[in-house]
């Protein structure tokens, strides 16, 4: 990412897989309330395959911690199936603008990541919620890591240079 364009869309969620026999979606938001995502539109679909397509929702519900939606580019439950593991993206400019020093989870992925000591330890490829604390899953060349989101150890986010400065030791 770094020496980009700023994105025009971001990653808000996941399909996670196939709900009931009709061909619904169970989704996996990555926003505090599930129900928020639906705010934001178009949706976008970025499929395991590469294909980028349309995904639009036509009947919602929140279930659990995610939701689960019908939608009209979907026909059915093996259908569905195809659509496990697509990354949802809407366009940036259909988020609300956050305070400063506060981050989308999908400004962060792609970002580079380096120490203090200016080792470089890969890229951000998701977070996770852990419940104590966000985690950023950096894979590099050598390995993954998995890097505490905490400002004792997230030391800079550089958003215009894609990169992400933390206090952490490189062969941990």
């Amino acid at each position: 990412m770094p020496d980009q364009a700023p994105r025009d869309w971001i990653e808000v969620g996941r399909v996670v897989g196939a709900y009931g026999i009709k061909g619904w979606l169970r989704i996996h938001p990555f926003t505090t309330q599930p129900e928020a995502l639906l705010e934001y539109q178009p949706w976008r679909v970025r499929r395991k395959s590469g294909a980028v397509g349309p995904l639009t929702v036509t009947v919602s519900q929140v279930h659990g911690k995610g939701l689960i939606v019908e939608a009209a580019e979907c026909a059915g439950r093996d259908d569905a199936e195809q659509w496990a593991g697509a990354v949802i993206e809407v366009p940036v400019s259909a988020l609300p603008e956050l305070p400063a020093g506060e981050y989308y989870w999908g400004e962060l992925v792609g970002m580079t990541v380096r120490t203090v000591g200016d080792v470089a330890l890969g890229a951000v490829h998701q977070l996770l919620e852990t419940g104590a604390n966000d985690v950023l899953v950096v894979r590099g060349a050598d390995r993954e890591r998995l890097i505490p989101y905490i400002p004792a150890v997230v030391v800079q986010i550089d958003k215009n240079q894609g990169r992400i400065v933390v206090d952490w030791d490189p062969d941990f």
